[in-house]
């Protein structure tokens, strides 16, 4: 479901907290936590599912996935479509829009970033845009001894360095239109400010859909960012993840950009089903 806020990052390899909470292990109903696994299939983009579609996507026994469709189908949570499949039935929806009233972006990252600073033990970040730059609204720090000074719950960071930030300038034109008005300040050797090399790096980003920094904020620190994109595609924020630079090579590297990019990616969700603000 597109509005749902799901308890893990989908494709990122990390574990959910039921899977993580082993305190909690005796308390978890394994049929339930499956049945809610088959449910995070189903989003705009698959809305209807095959009996054989969904066992093969959700990698579980067919008879399983069987089973488990046809009590929600009876506890009226799913629906059966003429052809045979199945679909989302409208208490889900219910129970959706109900939790989107009471939901801002920073409430809907919570547990992204918390996965996100276990997992790898550096600092997790949410900015959204201002007009003075990208303002850093939450952080949470993980395991590792490196503690990055200067960006805290308030800071406020250049557009033009820092992952998360300049993720944000890459993806919207109005920020670009206020920001790249003159001279940009260069707050290590790294910092790209010439302006050709700067919009070649911004198209960059825009094509992947990350960035990566390297020192070119805080020297030694790297980080991964990717936009949080709302209605229109409009940026409404921007997740990311830093820490000692040597960590954000090969392997993790890549690793940190496939869970930012999929974090990104179902918090867009969220946001464009987010109720319009006055």
């Amino acid at each position: 479901m597109a509005a749902a806020v799901p308890s893990s990052i989908e494709g990122a390899h990390v574990a959910s907290p039921t899977e993580s909470d082993a305190h909690a292990g005796r308390d978890i109903v394994g049929a339930v936590v499956k049945a809610c696994r088959l449910l995070e299939h189903f989003d705009t983009s698959h809305p209807v599912w095959t009996l054989n579609d969904l066992t093969t996507a959700s990698r579980m026994n067919k008879t399983t996935v069987h089973r488990l469709m046809t009590t929600m189908i009876h506890a009226g949570w799913v629906d059966r479509t003429p052809e045979g499949s199945y679909r989302i039935a409208m208490p889900v929806f219910e129970i959706g829009s109900s939790a989107l009233t009471q939901l801002d972006i920073r409430g809907a990252a919570a547990s992204y970033m918390r996965e996100i600073a276990n997992t790898f033990g550096d600092t997790a970040y949410l900015m959204v845009p201002a007009g003075e730059g990208a303002v850093c609204i939450d952080r949470l720090e993980g395991s590792n001894s490196l503690v990055v000074a200067g960006i805290s719950i308030g800071s406020v960071l250049p557009y033009h360095a820092a992952a998360g930030p300049i993720s944000m300038l890459a993806h919207s034109a109005e920020i670009r239109d206020q920001w790249l008005t003159g001279s940009l300040p260069a707050y290590t050797p790294e910092t790209v400010t010439e302006s050709s090399a700067l919009m070649s790096h911004l198209e960059q980003i825009r094509t992947q859909g990350y960035a990566v920094s390297r020192s070119d904020y805080l020297a030694g620190v790297a980080a991964v960012g990717a936009p949080i994109l709302g209605r229109r595609g409009a940026v409404v924020a921007a997740i990311s993840v830093g820490g000692r630079i040597e960590a954000f090579e090969g392997v993790a590297l890549q690793r940190k950009i496939d869970t930012i990019v999929a974090a990104a990616a179902a918090l867009s969700r969220v946001a464009a089903a987010l109720p319009a603000t006055s």
